[in-house]
């Protein structure tokens, strides 16, 4: 069974950075895939970024393209969330997923364990 505890969220202005981490415990983590996703209240939750078991392939949203980082550190079973050039429509409670499989995957379903989110509120 894998834990997953993200961190590192708060209270930022529009165009701030802030980044985002998510420790791995209780598993092998340089085996899983890793994702984040958000939700901002009243929506549903949305993929955002995902890296791969080893780091080598990443993808994004296209609303988080450019402005978004997702790296991971195996050593230390810890995936991180750079955020910059934030925007109000960032705002949401941020989660960490983690796929078994290893693999690339964009949707809920295909990811086992989740974090109990961390908020980012954006103020403009």
């Amino acid at each position: 069974q894998v834990q997953l505890v993200e961190s590192g969220g708060g209270l930022v202005q529009a165009g701030d950075s802030l980044r985002v981490s998510c420790a791995a415990s209780g598993g092998t983590f340089s085996n899983y895939g890793m994702g984040w996703f958000r939700q901002a209240p009243g929506k549903e939750r949305e993929f955002v970024a995902v890296i791969s078991y080893r780091g080598g392939t990443t993808y994004y949203a296209d609303s988080v393209k450019g402005r978004f980082t997702i790296s991971r550190d195996n050593a230390k079973n810890t995936v991180f969330l750079q955020m910059n050039s934030l925007k109000p429509d960032d705002a949401a409670v941020y989660y960490c997923a983690a796929d078994r499989w290893g693999t690339t995957a964009t949707a809920e379903w295909q990811y086992e364990y989740w974090g109990q989110g961390t908020q980012v509120t954006v103020s403009s």
